[in-house]
Order: structure tokens, then sequence, then C-alpha cells
């Protein structure tokens, strides 16, 4: 073999390579943040990433979102905005993440940045917040109201126990998808960057991608952009929920796939509807329907074939096939980093061997 083919070959791995860091480092942060999460004594004292995200999206969204601007110019100023709102961080991470792999050795620079990207993923977070309304929702209707209005964005004061139970269920199954499925699968194609990539455009998203007066024009592009880059997710994490409730008693995997490939399709979002389609028929209940938004009635339709009074053990059920999916994710994560290391090892060691007969040929 010559040495231009053997150059080749190992250019030829680097991809592979780059692959096997990425995933390393996605199992790495799934597991540190199902394990402890994101500190609040930190948040206290550095605050977290989102939230630096969204001072930079709080600054940008009063310098050129003005009540002055035409509609026309508000959009215009909302791509530029979110642009720099997704460059900004993604090339904060690039550097962070060079500086880290240059100047550490490997084995303690792929954890570090794993621990880093850990703060971009939200199992632990979203498991103890649902799980809260689901105990006080045991206790008192008022409690669980007010644990729930931590994570959704309706007026619980309108809300039965059963709406509550069906608002935290629904939160659960999209926030599955956009807050752990999305992040980690953005981390395993582009490592600490690809996450924070796609942190950004979701924070983005959450913050000025409304359909109000003022962030329907300025908004529109963080919207569209948010919903491209959660399209693989939402596919993937029906896919786990599926998964899981065939692994669990008491679960109904075919109702699953039936009411995912019915309804999900007729959600208000393309792709959160996936998701809570699965989650809907994998519990035997009927999610979404008639809500409030700030006062505002919208008449959405209901997801799945069960009854919508769901009670306190629902949530609790939920929350197991939460778990289930998360943890066959990770299993999946850590299936694929394990055969990919393999083949790069088998792969480095044919090389070595063509290499050296090149050199010493007999």
């Amino acid at each position: 073999m010559t040495r231009y083919g053997a150059h080749h070959i190992h250019a030829g791995m680097r991809p592979a390579l780059f692959m096997l860091r990425n995933l390393g480092t996605t199992c790495i942060a799934s597991v540190t943040d199902m394990a402890v999460g994101y500190p609040q004594a930190l948040v206290r004292r550095v605050g977290h990433p989102v939230m630096w995200t969204g001072g930079l999206i709080g600054m940008l969204d009063r310098r050129l979102n003005t009540p002055d601007a035409t509609p026309a110019r508000r959009r215009a100023n909302g791509f530029v905005a979110s642009v720099l709102i997704v460059s900004v961080p993604t090339a904060t991470a690039i550097l962070v993440d060079r500086a880290i792999h240059r100047i550490l050795p490997q084995w303690l620079a792929l954890p570090l940045t794993a621990v880093l990207a850990s703060s971009l993923v939200a199992q632990r977070s979203l498991h103890d917040h649902v799980k809260a309304v689901a105990l006080q929702a045991q206790d008192s209707l008022p409690a669980a109201r007010r644990a729930v209005s931590h994570i959704v964005g309706r007026d619980p004061e309108q809300l039965d126990e059963a709406g509550v139970l069906r608002a935290a269920t629904e939160t659960l199954a999209e926030n599955f998808s956009d807050g752990i499925v999305a992040p980690l699968l953005w981390m395993a194609v582009g490592g600490l960057p690809g996450a924070v990539f796609y942190k950004s455009v979701n924070t983005a998203d959450s913050m000025i991608g409304h359909r109000t007066p003022r962030h329907e024009a300025f908004g529109y592009a963080a919207a569209k952009l948010d919903d491209l880059v959660n399209l693989p997710a939402s596919r993937l994490s029906a896919l786990w929920i599926i998964l899981a409730a065939l692994t669990l008693k008491g679960m109904h995997a075919r109702d699953a796939v039936r009411i995912l490939r019915r309804d999900a399709r007729h959600h208000r979002s393309p792709n959160a509807g996936w998701p809570e389609a699965a989650m809907a028929g994998a519990l035997g209940v009927r999610l979404s329907g008639p809500r409030a938004y700030n006062g505002v009635s919208v008449a959405e339709p209901w997801v799945g074939d069960g009854r919508s009074g769901l009670l306190p053990a629902d949530l609790h059920r939920a929350l197991a096939l939460y778990r289930r999916a998360c943890l066959i994710q990770t299993l999946a994560g850590v299936t694929a980093t394990a055969l990919l290391a393999r083949i790069s090892a088998m792969t480095s060691r044919q090389t070595k061997r063509w290499v050296t007969a090149d050199r010493f040929p007999r």
C-alpha cells in the first residue's frame, strides 16, 4: 500500500472517531443528568446556559422588535435575530470544545465536555417537576395547580383535577421530545456545539416563537427553525415511548402505534403530537382537548380514545413510562457507542497491518 493510500485510510477514520467521541459525550451527559441534574446552587451562583441564551434573546427582542416597525421589517429583523441567537452560543461552544480537547488528555476532556453538555438536558428536572404535580394532586387541587403552573403555559385556575393531570402528562410527553431526546440527538451529531445549537433554537422558540401581536412576525423564523430541528427527535421520542410500553405491564404498545398513526398529524404542533399521541395510546387515556391560554379558549382536538378524567395514579404511570423510555434511549446510545468503538478498533488494527506490510514487504 502506498503512503497516499494509508493517508486516506486515516482520513476516512476521522468521521468515525468524531462520531464515537460525540456518542461517548452523549451517553455520559445522559447518565450525569439522570443521576444529579443541574444543581440549584449552581443556578443561584452562575445561572444556567438557557438563562444566558435567554438574556441574548431578550436584548435582541428589545432592540430589533420595536413597536413602530412594520410587520415585514419585524419578520426580517426576526431572521437576523435568529441567526445571532444560534451563531453566538454555538460559536462559543465550538471554541470551548476545541480548547478542552486540545489542552486536556482525551480521558479527561471527554467526561468534562459531557458534564458541561449535561446542563442542556432536562431528564431529572422534568421528572421532578411532573412528580411534584402528581404528589400535590393526591393532597389538594390548589397545590396541584400551583405545581403545574411551573411547567405549563395555560391558566391553571381554570383547570379541574383531571385538567391539571392532563396538562402535566402532555408536558411530560412534549418535553421528553424537545427537552431530552432532541438535545441528546443533536449532541450525538455535533457534540457539545450540536447540543448548544439545538438549545439556542429551542429557547428562541419558547421566548419569541408565539402567535401574539408582538411576536407573530418577529418570531416567525425562530418558530419555523424550531419545527425543523425538532422533527427527527419527535419521531424518535414516539419510538422510545412505544418500546417502553412494550416492556411495562399494563401499558398498551399496540394502541400507542394506532393512536400515533391516527392522531399525531391532527395536533396543533407538527412535532408535539408524536410523543403525546404515543403516550396517550400507551396509557389508554385522552389528552389535549379544549384549553385556555391567557384567558382565551382554544378548541383543540382530543388525542387518544380512553378516558379524559385522569387520576394521580395515571400521572405516576406516565412517569414510569417516561423513566423506561429514558432508560431505553440511554441503552441504545451505549450500544451504538460500543458497536462503533469495536468497528473503529478493528479498522485501526487492519490499517496498522496494511501500513506495516507496506513498510516492510516480504
